[in-house]
């Protein structure tokens, strides 16, 4: 069951999303207790409110369903390399082309400008039909840069049923929050004392 995201509903980033967005992004889709969830990127304008609190698109892009939905396929596709990372397994050749080809879409050289007034200069172009690619671009560079960097070991998912959100572990710290150590530390409890005496 999907629900209008709050405040109080969404859990703060988890470990490492400041220092990588495409964390941030993966942990757009948000798995909570009790069967509900929370897509970040669920509408064209929470994906174009996402995009453009991240830096990576003006408050006024206009995001269309289609842009949207190719920001959740990528998402779904860096989720499964992250799954596949952490659990030792190759991963799937489709979630592998599908950022390659978010990488390509990135430009590559600002381009050569003329100012009447203050004669050339360099910059590089950003026309509306192109903020998405950019945006893409930008969180699949990122995503690599993760997966092949000195933090690659840290990345973990969530160990609180049913967070399926990912992270950077810190020491022994495997949650993506208090909220989901506080739900994982009462389940253990709870399975201590409901076990059956040998």
């Amino acid at each position: 069951m999907s629900e209008t995201p709050t405040a109080e509903s969404v859990p703060p980033p988890a470990p490492g999303a400041e220092e990588y967005l495409a964390l941030d992004f993966a942990n757009s889709a948000i798995a909570l207790p009790g069967g509900h969830f929370i897509d970040l990127l669920g509408t064209p304008e929470a994906t174009n409110r996402w995009l453009t609190e991240r830096g990576l698109a003006p408050a006024d892009a206009g995001v269309q369903e289609m842009c949207a939905a190719q920001l959740r396929s990528l998402r779904e596709h860096l989720r499964s390399l992250f799954a596949a990372r952490v659990a030792g397994l190759p991963a799937l050749p489709a979630a592998l082309s599908a950022v390659n080809d978010a990488l390509s879409k990135a430009p590559t050289a600002a381009l050569l400008y003329w100012d009447e007034k203050n004669g050339p200069y360099r910059a590089a172009p950003c026309p509306t039909n192109e903020i998405l690619d950019r945006a893409l671009a930008a969180l699949a560079a990122n995503a690599a840069d993760l997966l092949t960097g000195p933090d690659a070991d840290r990345l973990t998912g969530c160990g609180s049923t049913p967070c399926n959100r990912y992270l950077l572990r810190h020491g022994r710290r495997h949650w993506c929050s208090t909220r989901c150590g506080d739900r994982a530390r009462a389940a253990r409890a709870y399975a201590r004392r409901t076990r059956p005496e040998a």
